[in-house]
């Protein structure tokens, strides 16, 4: 995602500035970081409290903290970051579209609950040839819970092409509505996560330059950018750890129209963070994750649950915290070891997508072909 049109046409007819041709967005590296480290996280932590829980230790630690204090922002943020170059590709022909933002996801969301399932079915006990095929067959309809990110983001992608001519600012109130009232359409990739999450993909869409101006403003106002992030931060903490007097919400942040002004604001709290990071080249290994995000998501649950697993049957911490940063640690690090050994072996079709998987569609407009610019094979489709 290093290349990019000087001048984009919003579905509001209007061009709007966005990065120069050929130049690297290094923040945008970082933000991706952010958000799959948090990602990784969030799995990791719950799944050994989960685990110690049942063991008769303690279900939480120090990092339910960092979690619990993450919710707001973690997933918006990886949404608003997902819909920010769309304006690229909105207006390709459906075949091209369909290839890079439905087929490219889908081989990966096959071949990885193909990959995942088995290994879970077989942990729970519960590992045969009927059942594997009954919840492969309804991992097609209903998402796979740890691939639901690459199963709902074809969605987003199809639903904002069919829905291009209306008014941005029409588009984006009804994807706030679907946010904040409660949608039940029997389908769980509507109800769980589309309705939710839909306003923060068509924000970055349609606010993208200014997603990329405030990039640009915090990275030229260092310390104005640091205190703002730091006042988001403590008001952050406050909604989170708040309990809510309303019945059925935990905390303040859960709360209706709160949630969603905290996931805006946490998003732009994220796009500032990474452009200071950026601007400074600081840990330049959450940039590196960045750019393999999906890398990570799609095969972070491995390690993560084989680590814990080591963890509660050896004994040897029993401390929830340090479990959860060990596990942590691991499901972040590992992935992308495994993928830079097995780039270069036929296995890296696991992560490259290879050409029979790809539909032939007309790039010039006089003939088709089904070559693809260096990079649309792999994992990150421009």
């Amino acid at each position: 995602m290093s290349q990019f049109n000087t001048k984009v046409c919003f579905n509001s007819g209007q061009h709007r500035q966005l990065p120069s041709s050929g130049e690297h967005i290094a923040w945008f590296d970082y933000a991706k970081g952010i958000c799959i480290l948090m990602v990784v996280m969030m799995h990791s932590t719950l799944g050994v409290g989960e685990a110690f829980g049942e063991r008769g230790l303690a279900n939480e630690g120090f990092m339910h903290w960092v979690v619990a204090y993450a919710k707001p922002f973690r997933m918006p943020d990886f949404f608003v970051l997902s819909g920010l170059f769309l304006s690229l590709a909105i207006g390709r022909g459906w075949l091209h579209y369909l290839d890079k933002k439905l087929v490219h996801f889908a081989y990966f969301y096959l071949i990885w609950v193909a990959i995942q399932m088995p290994l879970r079915l077989l942990s729970d006990g519960g590992l045969t040839a009927s059942n594997f095929a009954a919840q492969f067959l309804d991992a097609l309809v209903n998402p796979y819970a740890p691939l639901w990110f690459i199963y709902v983001l074809p969605l987003m992608f199809i639903a904002t092409k069919l829905l291009v001519r209306v008014p941005g600012m029409v588009l984006l109130g009804g994807a706030a509505l679907l946010q904040v009232l409660p949608v039940n359409t029997g389908w769980s990739a509507v109800d769980h996560y589309l309705a939710h999450y839909y306003v923060f993909f068509a924000g970055g869409y349609l606010l993208a330059p200014h997603v990329f101006a405030l990039a640009k403003w915090a990275s030229e106002n260092t310390a104005i950018a640091f205190w703002a992030f730091f006042a988001w931060a403590v008001a952050n903490g406050i909604a989170v750890f708040t309990p809510a007097t309303m019945f059925g919400y935990a905390s303040i942040a859960a709360l209706p129209v709160v949630s969603l002004l905290l996931g805006g604001a946490g998003a732009a709290a994220i796009v500032c963070a990474a452009s200071l990071l950026a601007r400074f080249k600081i840990a330049e290994f959450i940039g590196y994750c960045g750019r393999n995000s999906i890398v990570l998501y799609i095969s972070f649950m491995i390690p993560m649950a084989v680590t814990r697993m080591l963890i509660v049957k050896s004994g040897l911490v029993t401390d929830t915290g340090v479990a959860s940063l060990i596990v942590w640690l691991a499901a972040a690090i590992s992935p992308l070891i495994v993928y830079e050994v097995l780039r270069g072996t036929p296995l890296k079709y696991l992560y490259r997508r290879p050409s029979w998987a790809k539909l032939a569609y007309n790039r010039d407009n006089s003939a088709t072909t089904s070559k693809h610019a260096p990079g649309h094979g792999g994992v990150s489709a421009a």
